[in-house]
């Protein structure tokens, strides 16, 4: 088939990993002739690559489907990802929608296409993810209009916590070749990138399934000895990978950044328990204590359910108290949503919607008020920003390593940099830190 001149729309849902995958099928596309459009526009194939972590994501990737014929009923209409990988049957049932894919063979997506096109009734390119051992070399060359790089570094997830139907989307953990990814990571650094992200769907697992056993620490150190990067942050993971040992490496290592995105779901041992979780609070609390004797500033964030099945009103409030003897930064909030093959969908004493959306503000409304909390500590700090796209014509804001957004007032162009900076909280700029520069701070004095 001749690309040239062919459009291609894109509409990812979900996570980071979901945003990296489609990172990369955007450049399959383009090495093939393609051009990328927004996904408004009119374009010869769309790609909704799909999420299933909620019934929300559900509906999304059906509604997602719909539009693009609607735009353009010529269109090949290509649904990926994990909601197809775990309800094909639902997809195959969508009209609109003219292949499958799944979370396996997504490099291939134009082998599908042109098979597609030489017989319309294939459709379904949905294959087992359960038996799949090797990680799919899915990859970038290169980061478009943004500062920090997503790099992943491994697929699927072994935990299988009650609730969870991502393990079925994604199947057993697959981690990937570290040359692989140390290939990647100088190659973002050379055009420019300063700081990368290592996700994947469970990293704390990085390296169990591979002969030699690498650690996630060791690809940690052996991504600090690359010149040009400077910055190195996680992404979620599992709390009890956490040990002295680790935090005692990591932190003779000047690019790692002092970000831990703990997963914790639930301030409730009873409902932690019924959720599979492999840890108490007890032990969470000690994790945390280790990470801050070591990173004093670290900035912790989670995840927290609310509504999971049976949760009862002081089982809630043992996580309110719970978040607040944490001291969180930040708290992704989410509502528990019924996920058919999981354990959890069967548990009795479903909560109530309603019940739901109030424990959700309620717990929403505590994260801000721990989100400034954190902030203020770092009132009068010197740090170093990365400052990112311009914010309005005052100037730009970037973060520093612990994940603090600031300020800077300039109108010099200093997207893409690093600068010290002493912040300020007593002059917030839309709830971030202002920052005054050393340079001009030295001058001045």
């Amino acid at each position: 088939m001749n690309n040239a001149h062919r459009k291609v729309g894109f509409m990812t849902l979900g996570c980071k990993v979901n945003t990296y995958d489609s990172e990369a099928m955007m450049e399959i596309f383009e090495t093939a002739g393609y051009t990328i459009v927004d996904f408004s526009e009119v374009a010869d194939v769309y790609v909704i690559n799909t999420c299933t972590v909620t019934h929300l994501g559900d509906q999304k990737s059906r509604k997602m489907m719909r539009k693009a014929k609607r735009i353009n009923p010529n269109a090949i209409i290509c649904a990926v990802g994990c909601y197809v990988q775990v309800a094909p049957d639902e997809v195959e049932k969508i009209t609109e929608v003219d292949l499958m894919i799944g979370t396996k063979n997504r490099g291939d997506i134009l082998a599908y296409i042109d098979a597609h096109l030489q017989d319309v009734n294939q459709r379904d390119f949905v294959s087992d993810i359960m038996d799949e051992k090797i990680f799919e070399p899915l990859m970038i060359s290169e980061v478009k209009g943004k500062t920090r790089a997503f790099i992943k570094i491994q697929e699927g997830c072994n935990q299988f916590c009650t609730y969870c139907i991502v393990p079925f989307a994604r199947g057993p953990v697959r981690s990937r070749d570290q040359q692989q990814i140390l290939d990647e990571v100088n190659r973002v650094v050379e055009i420019g990138y300063q700081e990368v992200i290592l996700s994947g769907i469970h990293i704390a697992s990085y390296g169990v399934d591979q002969v030699n056993q690498t650690d996630l620490i060791d690809l940690i150190e052996a991504l600090d000895r690359i010149d040009k990067l400077k910055r190195i942050r996680l992404g979620s993971m599992e709390p009890k990978f956490i040990t002295p040992q680790r935090l005692k490496r990591l932190a003779d290592l000047e690019s790692f950044c002092p970000h831990f995105h703990l997963s914790l779901q639930s301030g409730s041992d009873t409902v932690l328990k019924r959720m599979g979780r492999r840890y108490t609070t007890a032990e969470y609390m000690e994790i945390v204590s280790q990470i801050r004797a070591v990173f004093p500033l670290a900035a912790i964030t989670t995840d927290i359910m609310v509504g999971f099945p049976g949760e009862t009103a002081a089982e809630f409030a043992e996580t309110l108290d719970f978040a607040r003897a944490v001291g969180f930064y930040q708290i992704h909030v989410f509502k528990y949503s019924r996920r058919l093959g999981t354990k959890a969908a069967a548990f009795k004493d479903q909560v109530d919607e309603v019940v739901k959306n109030s424990r959700s503000h309620e717990l929403g409304e505590l994260s801000k008020e721990l989100e400034q909390v954190f902030i203020k500590k770092n009132d009068g700090l010197i740090a170093e920003v990365l400052f990112e796209a311009t914010q309005d014509v005052a100037g730009y804001e970037g973060h520093t390593k612990n994940y603090v957004p600031v300020f800077l007032v300039t109108d010099e162009k200093i997207n893409g940099r690093i600068i010290k900076v002493r912040v300020s909280y007593s002059s917030r700029y839309a709830d971030k830190l202002i920052g005054e520069s050393m340079e001009e701070i030295a001058a001045f004095e």
